[in-house]
């Protein structure tokens, strides 16, 4: 008796692509939902930048 798991493979192979698809969408869509795409898109990345910010003693 032969086993091809061919078959298998191949449908697991694109059940895996159509949920990584589906993903990367849903982030995009979120993303666009959150207000990353407008015009205070980045603000967040400047205020983490801000509060990096620390006052160093030079000696």
């Amino acid at each position: 008796m032969v086993h091809d798991f061919t078959y298998p493979s191949v449908y697991f192979a694109y059940l895996f692509f159509a949920l990584m698809f589906g993903l990367a969408v849903y982030f995009f869509i979120r993303s666009k939902h959150d207000g990353y795409w407008g015009e205070r898109g980045e603000d967040a990345k400047y205020q983490m930048f801000e509060d990096d910010d620390t006052h160093r003693r030079v000696p």
